[in-house]
């Protein structure tokens, strides 16, 4: 949901300047939480990999915005999702073992699920926004990793640090290259509705990361691009073809298999 409303937006603003205001509303909500609930602060090297986590997520944010912004939401959301899922769940299989037989007929029913929403059937060449899309994917990536290692610290904190990082990061670029507009009021709204449901999924990734295994977590939070196929299509009226819906279907049944 975070994505559609981020990508729609950044058709009429700047994406990093978009981008920061997201990250500012997220790192407000997760510090108001983490005080709300006096959540323990982490340690040094927890913080570490929730910085490093930061200056991936924040970057790879921006990138995927731009890319949602040249007007195929059904297909640079899947691509951003493979890459982001993919690398990942591969460390995770080195890292933590080859799971049972039922998780691996799930992720590769995921993989088929994803490549299906994303067929660019119908169009020759390479689709206009598909480079940035592979840019932001293995941006999200790192992200996983990093935050995955940050450890067992409190979620607020966690999510709170790498926000505030991605923050300070996308306003920096905002900053050197004076890119100040346009956004507007309608802008600064819907870049503030985008930042608290995008770090809200970012918590509940880094709770199941933290209970679960890496390539579990990565692959079920990677189905996003179904909604965000479904919403470019009611709303935007993008094209929606059969194959896009098996490769839903398959998504979904996914799910399941993974978690189990």
């Amino acid at each position: 949901m975070s994505d559609f409303v981020g990508g729609y937006a950044s058709r009429k603003a700047n994406a990093f300047l978009l981008t920061t205001v997201t990250h500012f509303s997220g790192t407000a909500v997760m510090l108001i939480l983490a005080l709300a609930f006096h959540s323990t602060f982490p340690a040094k090297q927890n913080l570490e990999w929730a910085v490093g986590a930061g200056l991936f997520g924040g970057f790879a944010l921006a990138v995927f915005y731009r890319a949602l912004s040249t007007g195929n939401m059904g297909l640079t959301a899947p691509v951003s999702a493979v890459l982001g899922a993919g690398i990942p769940t591969i460390f995770g299989f080195f890292a933590q073992g080859f799971p049972g037989l039922l998780q691996i007929a799930g992720f590769l029913l995921a993989g088929v699920g994803i490549w299906l929403i994303s067929r660019s059937e119908g169009l020759s060449g390479h689709p206009k926004g598909i480079g940035t899309a592979m840019v932001a994917g293995i941006g999200f990536a790192g992200y996983f990793l990093c935050i995955h290692q940050a450890g067992e610290a409190s979620v607020f904190w966690l999510a709170g640090t790498s926000r505030f990082v991605s923050l300070l990061t996308t306003g920096t670029i905002v900053v050197l290259t004076r890119q100040f507009g346009p956004l507007g009021r309608t802008g600064i709204g819907w870049g503030l509705g985008a930042g608290v449901l995008d770090i809200s999924g970012s918590a509940l990734f880094i709770v199941a990361s933290q209970r679960g295994r890496l390539d579990s977590a990565v692959v079920i939070s990677s189905l996003y691009p179904a909604v965000t196929v479904l919403l470019a299509r009611f709303f935007l009226k993008e094209h929606f073809s059969h194959w896009r819906m098996v490769g839903m279907i398959a998504a979904l049944v996914a799910v399941p298999l993974i978690a189990g």
